[in-house]
């Protein structure tokens, strides 16, 4: 390795630096939605290149110099990044102690957790995808990038140490890490199409952007020609301003889009332009330095817009992006850079303890959150709140399980419940509505279930399948006379009854890409089919669909509290009767055709146009759209109506 391309390795490199304030600012203007920076979640995909070129170049000048350690390597990055991650965790925190509900406190403290052992892109894998709504109540999501980061620095090291063993030379590296880069790109392209939240958070479909970094590197010589160098670059910067114009959270990312800001970062590395116009002037270099903990504050302050609902607020957009300036200069003046020279004083031992300590007790902390949400901080008027949320049937467990045959109260059976987890939220009041103590009610139920007769699973719900088989071959052995309810939220699984280019999660032996007109019709049929045949023998009662709430509700409600400013959740009934006018209809058909009956909830639930969420301050359910055992106490009345014919 000559000793120029050593001292590319190691150099301050303006170009580097204000590459990082356009990937950061990308970043911030698209999380605070800022009009025309559709696509800027791509400059994480230009922070990963120049990751990707960076690591290559210290480890591979250290390898060629034959001094390169592995543990100076990770404690270098461990001074980098761990002191201001975590003083931001401790932030957030504190300021969850006082304005997070008990269940979210709890999630937080998980965050954090996974935040500080790089293992937050795998949780949040397994919640909402980061383009959901629900993403902009995870105050630590970013740091996902983070993981994948830390991720690729323990496995870079020790695969060109191999690989410096194996097959030594430039060339022959290079060769190899090409190869895994192709691999990684079309395992991304690939898991893309099928399986999107996987490659979008994991390592080995996000591997080959770095690797495009560390290819720039090895790739060892700048173009001779400034003018190359000017084309390159500005064709390089053109890729990346495209992506951020043309894509939009719809696009499917990473995908093969991707390679558009990977190709563009990596011009602007291979040009090298020191003195450039789009990376060196002072705003760039200024953002470039801090450009780390920018990221880390910013997203913080798009979720606390979304807490007190303001995201929508251009001019608290404003002061929170000059507030996500002010915090990163601060955390890099005031932590980052006086942490990484005093540990750098240290020796490698202290400095390694230090840091492990400090994370091992920052964890332990938020261990203790995630586990109990630390109820006891917060006022009463909270707390009765918060309750509600686990206010639920007490057999929840024990009886919404397609296998299981179970009976509220005592034999005989005076009503079968057939439904969903919106069916077990209120099986206690149908048993309540009972007009004796003697009798009971035999609930079948699978959450997430649709109900119709010769339905097929399409996703991870093959119980369901099973759950209709069973009832399909069993109801006509129910009881003779004993009345029959169904329930469920059935408008969400066919998407209100509109076309929609969602793809059906069942089907009734055609296979179907979208909620079409053709699939709706079969729906339609086979519903009514179904209902029929249960309506031959015995009463058959339908529940209207229960209102929904667009949001937790005793989240909400608690969060209101704490913050000040009470409130109650609500659904106007235009938006109720909007969303379910298919079933609806579906219904009304099924009473005509099979002689059904049904059953309103909405005299119960809504008064004067609009469907309420609480009862005196107290919440109806125990989450966005489950009645609670306190609010399907409304419905009684309403289900003794079963028992009147």
């Amino acid at each position: 390795m000559s000793a120029a391309t050593s001292a590319v390795a190691q150099e301050f490199r303006q170009d580097i630096n204000g590459l990082r304030a356009w990937a950061v600012m990308a970043v911030v203007l698209y999380h605070f939605g800022v009009s025309g920076i559709n696509g800027g979640f791509a400059g994480v995909d230009v922070f990963f290149v120049i990751s990707g070129y960076l690591m290559c170049g210290i480890i591979f000048t250290g390898i060629s110099r034959d001094d390169f350690s592995v543990w100076r390597f990770y404690l270098a990055r461990a001074r980098r990044i761990f002191p201001a991650l975590v003083v931001l965790c401790i932030v957030a925190l504190i300021a969850g102690w006082f304005f997070l509900m008990p269940e979210e406190y709890k999630i937080l403290g998980r965050h954090v957790r996974e935040s500080l052992t790089f293992g937050s892109n795998l949780r949040y894998l397994n919640e909402s995808g980061y383009f959901d709504v629900a993403s902009q109540e995870k105050w630590l999501l970013h740091t996902w990038s983070l993981s994948v980061e830390w991720q690729f620095y323990l496995i870079l090291p020790l695969v060109l140490m191999l690989l410096g063993k194996w097959m030594p030379g430039r060339q022959a590296i290079t060769i190899a890490l090409g190869l895994l880069f192709a691999a990684s790109l079309g395992l991304c392209v690939w898991r893309s199409a099928v399986a999107p939240s996987e490659a979008f958070y994991l390592l080995q479909t996000r591997a080959w952007e770095m690797l495009a970094g560390a290819l720039v590197f090895m790739a060892g010589q700048r173009p001779g020609s400034d003018l190359l160098r000017r084309a390159l670059e500005l064709l390089g910067f053109g890729l990346i301003i495209a992506t951020i114009v043309l894509f939009d959270k719809h696009s499917v990312w990473p995908s093969w889009r991707a390679i558009l800001p990977v190709a563009g970062s990596a011009l602007v590395l291979l040009a090298a332009r020191e003195r450039s116009m789009w990376t060196a002037n002072r705003p760039a270099q200024w953002l470039g330095t801090r450009s780390y903990s920018i990221y880390l504050w910013h997203w913080p302050l798009v979720v606390a817009l979304a807490y007190l609902e303001k995201l929508d607020q251009p001019l608290w957009v404003a002061m929170a992006i000059v507030m996500s300036l002010l915090l990163g200069h601060a955390s890099y003046n005031l932590v980052e850079t006086p942490a990484r020279r005093r540990l750098s004083q240290f020796s490698a031992k202290r400095a390694g303890t230090v840091l492990v300590v400090t994370l091992i007790l920052v964890a332990a902390m938020a261990q203790h959150v995630r586990r109990t949400g630390i109820p006891a901080r917060l006022p009463e008027s909270v707390a009765m709140v918060e309750a509600e949320r686990e206010n639920h049937n007490p057999r929840l467990e024990e009886c919404l399980d397609p296998d299981k045959h179970c009976v509220y109260g005592e034999e005989p059976v005076r009503a079968i419940l057939i439904g969903d987890s919106h069916a077990d939220a209120v099986v206690t009041a149908l048993e309540a509505a009972l007009p004796s103590q003697k009798g009971g009610v035999l609930f079948r139920g699978g959450s997430g279930c649709l109900f119709a007769f010769g339905m097929r699973s399409t996703n991870d719900k093959p119980y369901c399948e099973k759950l209709n088989k069973d009832i399909e071959q069993e109801y006509l052995r129910y009881p003779a006379g004993v009345p029959i309810v169904v329930v469920g939220r059935t408008s969400e699984y066919i998407r209100g009854g509109q076309p929609s280019t969602d793809k059906p999660s069942f089907d009734f032996g055609d296979s179907f890409s979208s909620f079409d007109e053709a699939f709706l019709a079969q729906f339609r049929a086979r519903y009514v089919d179904t209902m029929c045949r249960l309506a031959k023998d015995r009463p058959l009662y339908l529940l209207r669909p229960l209102p929904e709430m667009a949001v937790s509700v005793p989240t909400r409600m608690g969060r209101g509290i704490l913050l000040g400013h009470p409130r109650e959740i609500s659904l106007t009934l235009d938006a109720y009767k909007k969303r379910h006018a298919f079933i609806w209809a579906l219904q009304d058909e099924v009473v005509e055709k099979c002689a059904a009956h049904l059953l309103d909830p909405l005299p119960y639930l809504c008064a004067d146009g609009v469907c309420h969420s609480a009862e005196k301050g107290r919440p109806l359910y125990r989450d966005a759209d489950h009645l609670s055992e306190f609010g399907n106490r409304m419905l009684i009345p309403m289900f003794s109506q079963v028992f009147q014919h």
